[in-house]
């Protein structure tokens, strides 16, 4: 493939994330009326679609609980615009990417302009998110740079990890199933999702019928494979971006983004999908 998309995503991706997980983003979203953990996410996440409803969220989110996501939307339109949520999850990001990155303003920018390139050559056809929020306007500040960027990266291989999903005949509560059978986590990934035990459970069945899982939940040799496959193709889907840079490029970002990966580590949650480690 010539690019280690992989890598790329484990150093960038980070960066994106402190929009959960800092405390200094769930202040900003609380600050601009977003009370509660899921406000923030969901009209966070959603508004570069506009006040968007429910049922397209929970395509495009794909594993999370339909019902879950309309405890939020619309309602969320109702105590902030778009607008606003755009700019608290912006303002929230860089203070929280200000509070733990290294001071180190010259690397930010040189990262920002790496991942820009990368990320002004996305192609977004059929990429709801990933095109939502290319569309937005490019900030000024570098760390604003450096975090929107990623943003669009990371939703641009979101987007294609769900059609992995689907290609591969999962929906969004198998998807989880089936992960808690390869690496466990039920107890987070459930609630975190909003999928019932009566939810949870029918995924399970239709995983085992189709020989994804043991009749003890347990995940069969198919079901590894299923995985790799799933992983393999979210990977080649998610490479175009990187053909804007030639590879001394990017080696170049890997090793400016690297201590700024480790760096935003103390506000990731562990164990986490992107592999950053435990600080």
């Amino acid at each position: 493939m010539g690019t280690d998309v992989r890598r790329l995503w484990q150093l960038y991706e980070p960066l994106h994330a402190v929009t959960y997980f800092a405390p200094e983003a769930r202040a900003a979203f609380e600050a601009a009326g977003l009370r509660g953990f899921w406000r923030g996410y969901f009209a966070g996440r959603a508004a570069p679609l506009g006040a968007v409803a429910a049922a397209p969220v929970s395509a495009l989110f794909f594993s999370f609980a339909p019902a879950m996501v309309a405890r939020a939307l619309p309602d969320v339109w109702l105590r902030v615009s778009p607008e606003q949520a755009l700019a608290a999850r912006l303002d929230g990001a860089v203070a929280a990417l200000r509070a733990v990155l290294p001071d180190d303003p010259a690397r930010w920018a040189a990262a920002a302009d790496l991942l820009e390139v990368a990320a002004q050559a996305a192609v977004t056809a059929g990429r709801a998110l990933g095109a939502a929020n290319a569309a937005l306007p490019r900030p000024a500040d570098p760390l604003a740079r450096l975090w929107h960027a990623a943003t669009v990266l990371r939703e641009h291989r979101g987007d294609g990890h769900i059609v992995a999903l689907v290609d591969a005949e999962l929906n969004g509560c198998q998807a989880l199933v089936l992960r808690d059978a390869l690496y466990g986590g039920r107890d987070q990934l459930q609630p975190n999702r909003g999928w019932t035990d009566g939810e949870w459970d029918t995924a399970a069945r239709e995983l085992a019928e189709r020989g994804r899982l043991e009749s003890d939940g347990r995940a069969t040799a198919e079901a590894a494979e299923v995985h790799r496959a799933v992983e393999d193709r979210t990977d080649r889907l998610a490479a175009q971006p990187w053909s804007a840079l030639e590879p001394a490029d990017q080696a170049w970002l890997a090793e400016l983004l690297a201590p700024l990966a480790t760096a935003v580590g103390v506000v990731m949650p562990y164990p986490n999908p992107m592999g950053v480690p435990r600080v």
